[in-house]
């Protein structure tokens, strides 16, 4: 409502009976001056188009709507759909609690093992008294953990030396294998390639069948070029007996039957009986949980056609043409490529200060005045990282291309604030954002 300055929600309540995250009933309204969109960037899931996923007789569903009231496993014949994030740890954590599991895998991702263990009283007091300098080093660290890159050069030390530290760092808890090594494994080609072999190295070490390691090996990107998930037994999964493997890209997925799945591939047709059917096929990510909300700014514009072609936001805070909005981890803010409780704390603390400077003005609308000195902002203020490796087809690469400046990946921390300030401070700057207060009389 642009001339209340307002912002006018629609929402609706009641689950219906069309399925998970359908909704039916009656909507009400509410209105607000200001709204901060607190969305996952992983929060909206995606099913595969199959041909026939509403005949299958069992029960299927998309690991976000794993069922509240548990899933019986025992002696079930299970399939699950993808070898990303979620489907590593399904896989492990099942697998020795169904009858037989059959994962069917499109493409395999890097992972290394989370190594949790217990935590004694001794340990845990240790930590409490360690949090300022926890809290520290994860504000002084590019991916906002405790890890820290390793500040000698990769070609310094030698091969021997570079191994011992990768063993060490591949046994301890936590990304230390990924965030903790050598800096020139993001930058160097023939580095990534170096640590990438080591990793496949440990997985053949950790997979009994050479046929079954080599297919969880990715062979398209290097270690580290997209976020790495942490698996606890995930490799060992495919020692069993009663776990199978099947290469979606020879033998690709033709439809859903009753029974189970179908594929197709050079000696023809294959099908799969099942009990249960898991799609652990991911998310619409970044935008999507954006995408699904209906939501319009000035002169009616829809944020979803805003971002059809390319997504542009201030720093992954505002949005030029939707004034009093903001997104403390939207899009092109550090959240895919940072610890996600730790980028947004940032956009959090750095929001409440903004809210707290409009309200002690009393001003009733503020926004973004031009992208095009946004553009300029990224190049003159904003850290940012050269991409060197080839387009994988990961959607993490791909957002970090569809910037207003192509290959570069704006970020910001608690120690660089001078755009913030410049926005946010006792004197915000006109040509970024605009505050405006009621007109009197």
């Amino acid at each position: 409502d642009e001339a209340n300055r307002l912002w006018r929600l629609t929402v609706r309540d009641e689950q219906g009976e069309e399925g998970p995250g359908e909704r039916k009933g009656p909507t009400r309204e509410m209105t607000c001056r200001f709204v901060v969109m607190a969305l996952g960037l992983l929060s909206q899931p995606t099913l595969p188009r199959l041909e026939g996923m509403d005949r299958f007789k069992g029960p299927s569903f998309h690991t976000y709507y794993w069922p509240k009231e548990g899933v019986d496993l025992k002696d079930k014949k299970v399939a699950v759909i993808g070898t990303g994030a979620t489907a590593i740890q399904v896989i492990a954590e099942i697998a020795d609690k169904v009858g037989d599991l059959t994962v069917f895998q499109r493409r395999p991702n890097w992972s290394a093992p989370l190594n949790n263990s217990l935590i004694s009283e001794q340990e845990m007091a240790d930590i409490r008294k360690r949090y300022d300098e926890i809290f520290a080093a994860c504000a002084r660290s590019p991916g906002g953990f405790v890890h820290e890159p390793d500040r000698r050069g990769f070609y310094e030390v030698s091969r021997e030396e570079r191994l011992k530290t990768w063993d060490r760092l591949y046994d301890e808890p936590g990304f230390g294998i990924w965030l903790a090594n050598f800096r020139e494994i993001f930058m160097d080609e023939t580095a990534n390639a170096e640590l990438s072999e080591y990793i496949a190295e440990r997985i053949r070490r950790r997979v009994k069948d050479p046929k079954v390691a080599e297919l969880l090996i990715p062979k398209d990107h290097g270690f580290g070029v997209q976020r790495v998930p942490l698996e606890t037994r995930y490799f060992e999964a495919y020692n069993r007996p009663n776990v199978h493997l099947v290469d979606l890209k020879t033998t690709p997925l033709a439809r859903v039957t009753e029974k189970g799945l179908v594929t197709k591939g050079p000696e023809g047709e294959c099908e799969y009986g099942f009990d249960i059917i898991v799609y652990a096929t991911g998310f619409d990510a970044i935008t999507g949980a954006f995408d699904h909300i209906d939501i319009r700014g000035t002169n009616a514009q829809t944020l979803r056609d805003k971002w059809r072609d390319s997504c542009s936001s201030f720093l992954g805070m505002m949005i030029h043409g939707f004034p009093n909005l903001l997104m403390p981890a939207g899009p092109q803010s550090g959240s895919a490529s940072t610890n996600y409780p730790r980028g947004i704390e940032t956009g959090v603390n750095w929001s409440t200060e903004f809210l707290k400077h409009v309200w002690k003005r009393g001003d009733t609308r503020f926004g973004i005045a031009s992208t095009t000195f946004l553009e300029e902002a990224f190049r003159t203020d904003s850290y940012r990282i050269d991409i060197t490796f080839n387009d994988d087809g990961s959607w993490t690469y791909v957002t970090r291309t569809e910037l207003a400046i192509r290959g570069k990946t704006p970020t910001f921390d608690h120690r660089d604030t001078n755009t913030l300030r410049r926005v946010a401070g006792p004197s915000p700057n006109p040509l970024l954002v605009r505050l405006q207060q009621e007109k009197k009389g």
